[in-house]
């Protein structure tokens, strides 16, 4: 079975209240590995979800980050 492909969304557009960390590091231009060591560490700037042992990023904070709001 082949892996689906990502196709790029905008965050205005978005409709999911979470995305993946392959999508949320895409959207912040960031690599995927920064993304998960911000969940280990709690140290980034926004907290993931986690459902069932996977990470889920919040696109309501995506926004805020890109936004450039603080927290």
């Amino acid at each position: 079975m082949a892996a689906k492909t990502f196709q790029p969304v905008s965050l205005a557009l978005e409709t999911r209240t979470a995305i993946p960390t392959n999508e949320a590091a895409f959207q912040l231009s960031r690599a995927q590995q920064t993304l998960r060591l911000w969940a280990m560490r709690e140290d980034g700037p926004l907290r993931p979800i986690r459902v069932n042992g996977r990470l889920a990023w919040p696109v309501a904070e995506l926004r805020r980050v890109l936004a450039g709001v603080p927290a």
